[in-house]
């Protein structure tokens, strides 16, 4: 597996309650190379349930798609994969990451880092019933107590993982504090020469963040909340990257862009339920706009596409 693969080294992170189809499809259109799903258990892909059908939908011309499984063991994976593989995954990865309570309680998410031998059994499942390249994103231990991510990592790799995603906090920090971008730098050389894509995540708001993380020699770049509401860190990652400059979106476009990603949203989901998903990403598109006080209130009254552009085009 190579970076081609996936189409390039810039990735919209899996972000449950976000990226969904809609939300894929704007960052697509400002430069991200491929994009991973909202996680999804195993289990509920096993018994086919409805809701989780709809986070595998792509978007007209989604063409790579990365799709991340959760579950606690070997065996919901094992049963989810015959439905799995007809939605035809660019990368299979596998949630080691995720510090939610809920998820973590079942065994699933960061839980794995406890287990780094059932995580490396939830790959070979995988690599034993098809040939779909296999990913893993893992955080840097349970606790600072328990940083065993290079020694998770290579048990891992070593069950044929070909991908790995670090998020450099461990599952105590959550999302606080700061992620520990020597720990990128230490992976990067743990596995030089090796044909394994390392990928980073954590606290990469802006262009010189991803600059900063591709410097230590990872292959690439997960965009996790930098990208809500701003899709357009891609296209600015981009030209920093070929240029050493870049030019941040005027206001106007990113209203003109909130609102498509709010007509995306209400073309796949109904005007309803995308009108109450939504305010949190309007939200962050405005964020730091002059004045938009008013219009971020009018945005959390809203019920109606009608009530949200007028939000909307008030900041215009």
């Amino acid at each position: 597996m190579d970076i081609k693969t996936i189409g390039g080294p810039f990735i919209l992170a899996p972000l449950a309650g976000y990226t969904d189809k809609a939300f894929r499809e704007i960052a697509h259109e400002y430069g991200a190379d491929c994009s991973v799903t909202e996680m999804v258990s195993a289990e509920g892909l096993a018994r086919d349930g409805e809701k989780t059908k709809t986070l595998l939908e792509r978007f007209p011309g989604e063409e790579k798609l990365i799709i991340q499984l959760f579950g606690p063991s070997d065996d919901p994976v094992r049963r989810a994969l015959p439905k799995l593989i007809g939605y035809k995954p660019t990368v299979i990865d596998i949630n080691c990451g995720c510090p939610v309570p809920k998820v973590v309680k079942t065994g699933a998410g960061s839980a794995l880092m406890r287990t780094p031998e059932m995580a490396a059994a939830i790959v070979r499942t995988i690599k034993e019933f098809t040939d779909t390249p296999v990913s893993v994103k893992f955080r840097l231990g349970w606790d600072e107590k328990s940083m065993n991510y290079l020694d998770f990592a290579e048990s891992v790799t070593e069950a044929g993982c070909e991908m790995l995603t670090l998020h450099a906090r461990t599952r105590a920090q959550g999302y606080s504090g700061k992620a520990d971008r020597n720990a990128f730098r230490t992976l990067a050389k743990h596995f030089e020469g090796s044909n394994i894509l390392l990928f980073g995540s954590g606290d990469v708001f802006t262009p010189e963040d991803a600059a900063t993380l591709l410097d230590t020699g990872l292959s690439g770049v997960m965009f996790a909340r930098g990208a809500i509401g701003n899709p357009f860190i891609f296209r600015e990652t981009k030209e920093y990257i070929q240029k050493g400059t870049y030019t941040l979106p005027e206001r106007e476009e990113r209203i003109a862009v909130a609102l498509r990603h709010l007509d995306y949203a209400i073309k796949y989901f109904g005007e309803k339920i995308a009108c109450r998903e939504m305010k949190k990403q309007l939200m962050a598109y405005i964020k730091g706009i002059p004045a938009s006080s008013k219009a971020k209130n009018a945005i959390g009254e809203a019920t109606s596409r009608d009530e949200l552009v007028k939000a909307l085009t008030s900041l215009r």
